[in-house]
């Protein structure tokens, strides 16, 4: 079971997670939770480093902002004793979570779960703090970045093999849209490892990306649901378990990239390389790439990408000193919108679709990028509301338009509630 900072952010809600803790652990089960940091603390403890230092030295980071998840993790542990229950809070360190050297942006090596397993025998509750681990090199404390508490969560999930990983937020699940723009978004009671993938890699911010990928990696069922109202989420399960796929499952967006394009690169083997190895050095995630062909021999191509928009100064630091082109330009007013579902790869015209539904809003594409279960397009940031209710009503995504006895076109396993 994980919960998330809003799950646990104030003392009530903490107590609420620790009811939900000891309720699984009453029904017969064994239990492992990990939490987030309260609320706003991992902001805070930015901040604070930022007070101090222009340029925080990412060791000491690392210590710092693991301090959020150990405080969620003794104050709940308090709560199930007072309930009657035996409860022990783990560092990620003493939980076994052995991660690289990378610090603020860790990679999970290995899980030695020894110590949890002891715990379990013991007939303990065993509380994890999220987010963290040890370097196998260094032995220093490490984060695993934004959302790495869902990460630790699958991660201690595959290791002791368990029935499921309960991820509790403060949504009811995944929806087809993000309901703050869609009104008519609804919940989605299965969701494939590859469409939710996609899913989170194109803005939708139930579910961290890399913790996704861990669980398809490791035959490990998901089950999102809501810290704060009982009953069934979404299950995001493996494709043999379920029969016939929508032909759009979701429209998803985000407002929070940047665009940086190298303008007159030099048309030559080799360049192409050494700017994106110049980027992964720097450990900076490239989305959408796009590079025009020189028209003439005398010409020069343009070469565009977007980034994480709080990346974009590392990102183009790191082009800047390569010298490839002759210009370094950037534009943060950009968004993205994309359409996922597992039916696009056996229903043709779903492009033509997507691009006319855009043009017949006005809405102009500046940059298209596809795989066989998206296409996502670069747009102007202060029309993705608009995009995305757009294509929501095109795909008759919303209630209004799905036949109640057949929400989805996808056989649904068993829900647990």
């Amino acid at each position: 079971m994980k919960f998330g900072g809003t799950s646990v952010a104030a003392p009530d809600d903490l107590k609420r997670a620790a009811t939900r803790i000891v309720a699984a652990r009453e029904a017969g089960n064994q239990v492992v939770a990990v939490l987030s940091a309260r609320g706003k603390t991992t902001d805070e403890l930015v901040d604070m480093a930022f007070e101090i230092s222009a340029s925080p030295y990412e060791r000491e980071m690392d210590m710092l902002l693991s301090v959020g998840e150990r405080i969620s993790c003794a104050l709940c542990a308090m709560a199930i004793h007072d309930m009657g229950h035996a409860a022990v809070s783990l560092t990620g360190s003493q939980a076994g979570i052995v991660t690289d050297s990378s610090h603020t942006k860790a990679r999970i090596l290995e899980v030695r779960a020894d110590r949890i397993r002891e715990a379990l025998k013991a007939d303990r509750i065993v509380l994890v703090a999220g987010f963290q681990g040890v370097s196998g090199d260094s032995r220093d404390v490490t984060t695993l970045g934004r959302g790495g508490s869902d990460t630790t969560a699958v991660a201690l999930a595959a290791a002791l093999g368990a029935s499921v990983c309960e991820i509790y937020t403060d949504v009811a699940g995944v929806f087809t849209a993000d309901p703050r723009i869609c009104t008519d978004a609804r919940k989605l009671p299965v969701v494939l490892f590859d469409e939710m993938l996609e899913m989170s890699a194109s803005g939708a911010g139930v579910l961290q990306l890399r913790s996704v990928e861990y669980a398809r990696n490791h035959g490990v069922r998901i089950h999102c649901r809501s810290s704060f109202e009982d009953g069934p989420g979404t299950l995001v399960v493996s494709e043999d378990e379920t029969m016939e796929h929508p032909m759009v499952t979701a429209v998803t967006h985000t407002a929070n990239e940047a665009r940086v394009t190298v303008n007159r690169v030099a048309d030559e083997p080799g360049v192409a390389g050494r700017i994106f190895g110049a980027l992964a050095a720097a450990n900076v995630n490239v989305d959408m790439i796009i590079q025009n062909e020189p028209v003439t021999d005398d010409e020069k191509a343009d070469l565009s990408f977007t980034v994480a928009r709080d990346e974009l100064e590392l990102a183009t630091s790191a082009i800047e000193k390569l010298e490839a082109g002759e210009r370094v330009l950037t534009d943060e007013r950009i968004g993205k919108v994309s359409i996922v579902g597992a039916g696009m790869k056996s229903h043709p015209g779903v492009a033509a679709k997507v691009f006319e539904t855009l043009g017949e809003n006005e809405i102009n594409i500046e940059m298209i990028s596809t795989s066989p279960i998206k296409i996502s397009c670069v747009i102007s940031a202060d029309q993705v509301p608009d995009a995305v209710r757009a294509l929501h009503t095109a795909f008759g995504l919303g209630s209004d338009a799905v036949k109640p006895e057949d929400p989805t076109g996808v056989h649904r396993p068993t829900v647990a509630s």
